[in-house]
């Protein structure tokens, strides 16, 4: 399983989902991490926290959409010029056309608001991350 994480600024929110993934799935062997930053910082934030591959900027996050299994990041990543302008209009339609299960993290930094999403801390989005990383991990394997 191809496991695409997309962060900008400076990839703190990345980097929480790729270590709290690889606390909470241990089994590295079931999926690769890759992980997609906005910018160099990003990406390497979060390829510090154990991402199996990174890479910066637009062509990755184009190119890493098209076969990713699971993208998991903010909100903003597709929406156009979200992130403090970081997202490229390419960038969010790759990502929003990506065949992938997506798991979006409603953030306020991204300027938009979901109905229906629950006013909740950061850190309560990440730990549901990781029950929706695990869950769609386990099957794979059925």
């Amino acid at each position: 399983m191809k496991i695409v994480v997309i962060d900008g600024q400076g990839g703190r929110m990345g980097k929480s989902i790729i270590e709290q993934i690889r606390k909470s799935c241990p089994e590295t062997d079931r999926y690769a991490l890759y992980a997609i930053g906005t910018n160099s910082t990003a990406t390497q934030a979060m390829m510090k926290a154990g991402a199996d591959y990174g890479a910066t900027g637009e062509n990755p996050i184009l190119v890493n959409s098209r076969d990713a299994d699971l993208i998991i990041g903010p909100i903003g990543i597709i929406i156009a010029d979200s992130l403090l302008g970081e997202i490229t209009p390419a960038m969010a339609a790759a990502v929003g056309s990506s065949h992938a299960y997506k798991i979006l993290i409603p953030v306020k930094r991204c300027s938009h608001m979901i109905i229906g999403c629950q006013d909740a801390p950061l850190s309560e989005y990440l730990r549901q991350v990781c029950q929706e990383v695990t869950k769609r991990i386990m099957e794979t394997d059925s």
